[in-house]
């Protein structure tokens, strides 16, 4: 099923008159869910735990700074189902200031700078230092003209297995993704969070996965990790699922699900997110220890790329997603972020073309190929 453009390209109409807003396709729905607030209604937090008793749509960074506060957005409108401009009055819809950020453009880091980099960690980890790190990188790529709403939609065909979004917001401006990874998902009387690592082009055939000792040795740091944050909340009955492969996009990863009983965190969500936050599958471990590296490392900022995003108590339901496969868009660029789970047992040139294909989710639905 192919989805068909609301009239008059409502979500165009809502970034050109600065309206908060953000929408989302679930993975393998095609129901299209909608926040839509007052500017009055946007809260900024400096804190992950300060989500703590709300609700509403959360859109958080990797790490938070002035800049990159946890945005949550308080639902003037909220549509589970939106296919009509008839479905709401944005007359009364109160607009944010635009303001242009001085951090607006790409940083470049060329091929020969990135594989420095990974040559360094995987030096700082078989020194002992770490035993994982996730380098990343911007990719610029000039903004088409064409109908953001449009690549949205396309988006969310080429990957019906991801978490399809597009927000609007003050402070953090425009940013579209789709992406694979569960942070933390309600199930009823029980919470859902995942553990997914190791990359590889995708098959045609789902016999033909085989995965090397990196890719395996990646995620188990990521489920090890898992289980401490559980033993953190006294949380010593789950159940899992896998490992197995998830295909998503042009890639396939490596996924073990986690269930646990629901009213072990229910009444202290915010500080299980800020415990479980930013996990190895996007910074490594030690936590503090691959974070410094990161900070001295990577030379641009990571903004939102690797932070979280969803509904938050909607309904009094939670469908948090890690933010990967996305792209900050620009008056004139979308910027495209991917990045890599480097271990001792990394090729830096495979890493750097592990990006690209990555890249590659969003490069087919902009029609650009790299140079």
């Amino acid at each position: 099923m192919e989805n068909k453009l609301p009239i008059n390209s409502i979500l165009d109409q809502l970034i050109q008159k600065h309206i908060a807003f953000a929408c989302w396709f679930n993975p393998m729905d095609h129901h299209l869910g909608i926040v839509i607030s007052n500017a009055s209604d946007v809260n900024q937090f400096d804190r992950f735990d300060q989500l703590n008793g709300e609700a509403g749509f959360v859109f958080a960074p990797f790490r938070i700074t002035d800049n990159c506060p946890v945005i949550l957005l308080k639902p003037t409108i909220y549509l589970e189902d939106f296919h009509s401009t008839e479905q709401f009055d944005l007359s009364n819809i109160e607009p944010f200031n635009s303001v242009k950020k001085a951090d607006d453009q790409c940083i470049v880091c060329t091929k020969e700078e990135y594989i420095h980099t990974v040559e360094e960690a995987v030096t700082s980890i078989r020194e002992g230092e770490l035993s994982k790190v996730i380098v990343s990188r911007q990719i610029p790529v000039n903004r088409p003209l064409r109908s953001l709403e449009s690549i949205f939609y396309e988006l969310h065909n080429q990957t019906p297995n991801a978490f399809t979004y597009l927000v609007n917001l003050p402070a953090t401006g425009t940013w579209m993704g789709a992406t694979p990874e569960v942070l933390l998902k309600s199930h009823g009387r029980f919470f859902e969070t995942v553990s997914l690592a190791g990359t590889q082009v995708r098959k045609y055939d789902a016999d033909d996965y085989c995965w090397n000792t990196k890719d395996i040795e990646e995620q188990a740091f990521v489920s090890r990790y898992m289980l401490e944050i559980f033993h953190l909340f006294d949380i010593h009955k789950y159940k899992t699922t896998g490992p197995e492969t998830l295909e998503s996009g042009k890639v396939a990863h490596l996924k073990t699900s986690f269930f646990f009983p629901a009213e072990k965190i229910e009444n202290c969500l915010g500080d299980f997110i800020a415990e479980l936050h930013p996990t190895p599958a996007v910074c490594g471990l030690p936590k503090n220890l691959a974070d410094e590296f990161i900070r001295e490392k990577e030379i641009h900022d990571r903004k939102y790329y690797s932070g979280y995003l969803g509904p938050w108590k909607l309904n009094q339901e939670v469908n948090l997603f890690v933010n990967l496969r996305c792209m900050e868009i620009t008056n004139d660029q979308f910027i495209l972020y991917a990045g890599g789970g480097i271990t001792s047992k990394s090729i830096p040139e495979r890493e750097w073309e592990e990006t690209n294909q990555k890249a590659k989710t969003l490069l087919d639905v902009i029609n650009t190929e790299l140079e």
